[in-house]
């Protein structure tokens, strides 16, 4: 892709966020260019959680024509947040009771630790540098990428926000596709855009508050709110640090051959 193009795309990317009454983070993170293919609109979405979704969130949805729905989301927090589902729907749901359950970490971190910019970026930096082997991650990231190949219509992938777990299985299949590493990187932090952290950060403050009793200065919630390219290349690191490159991981950790590669890429074709 020449720089003019990656720039052309960079201007577009708010075009790829879909607004929902209260579904958040929901975007297309397909329809870029993969080396010699583009890849379709309309056949790869993100998102937070979908727990609070309204009725006329579950309509636009219905719309979306979605085949997979995959939750990377511990039990806990499924049972905290159950989904809400358009009536009628009959789509593949992947999830994962593998690992384990419990409190998750991050909530951990907000009650026990400093609530301070560096103290977040240390800890998400910890998270990541994990999230590619967790046995959860392990199981449902294979499962997904056999949906990939496998799936009539969209999938769409979700943790809680959308931002942590979501934007590392979305970087890993634009690595398969061969996606740009620059597009890559500005489709994982568009979440920072979509989320509208200035917004969002007085009242996560005040709830933090409430749950731990100490303050978060603005710029720590914000931090803790959004992503940093530093998060995703430490998961990258360690990935190549374990299996040497992420091809490699992507075919002896979740087993995506070259079949399968090459079944992906063409049912994501535009």
């Amino acid at each position: 892709m020449t720089e003019s193009g990656r720039a052309a795309t960079a201007v577009g990317m708010t075009d790829r966020i879909h607004r929902f009454e209260a579904l958040d983070n929901f975007r297309d993170y397909g329809d870029y260019a993969a080396g010699i293919r583009q890849i379709a609109r309309g056949r790869l979405f993100r998102s937070a959680h979908q727990a609070r979704a309204t009725e006329a969130d579950l309509a636009k949805l219905a719309e979306l024509n979605i085949g997979a729905i995959v939750d990377l989301r511990r039990p806990g927090e499924r049972r905290d947040q159950p989904s809400r589902r358009s009536l009628g729907w009959a789509g593949q749901i992947l999830e994962s009771d593998l690992g384990e359950d419990g409190e998750a970490p991050h909530i951990t971190f907000l009650k026990t630790s400093d609530l301070t910019v560096d103290a977040g970026r240390t800890f998400m930096t910890g998270v990541y540098r994990n999230l590619p082997y967790e046995p959860a991650h392990l199981d449902l990231f294979s499962r997904y990428f056999r949906a990939l190949g496998e799936t009539d219509g969209a999938v769409l992938i979700h943790c809680a926000a959308g931002k942590d777990r979501t934007g590392t299985l979305a970087a890993l299949t634009h690595h398969l596709l061969g996606v740009h590493h620059d597009d890559m990187i500005a489709d994982y932090l568009l979440t920072n855009t979509a989320v509208d952290l200035e917004r969002m950060a007085p009242k996560v403050a005040r709830q933090l508050q409430q749950m731990t009793g100490r303050e978060a200065s603005h710029d720590a919630v914000v931090a803790f709110l959004g992503v940093e390219p530093v998060y995703l290349e430490t998961a990258f690191v360690g990935i190549r640090e374990r299996h040497g490159s992420i091809d490699a991981y992507l075919e002896q950790a979740l087993g995506v051959d070259a079949a399968l590669r090459d079944r992906i890429g063409e049912r994501l074709s535009a």
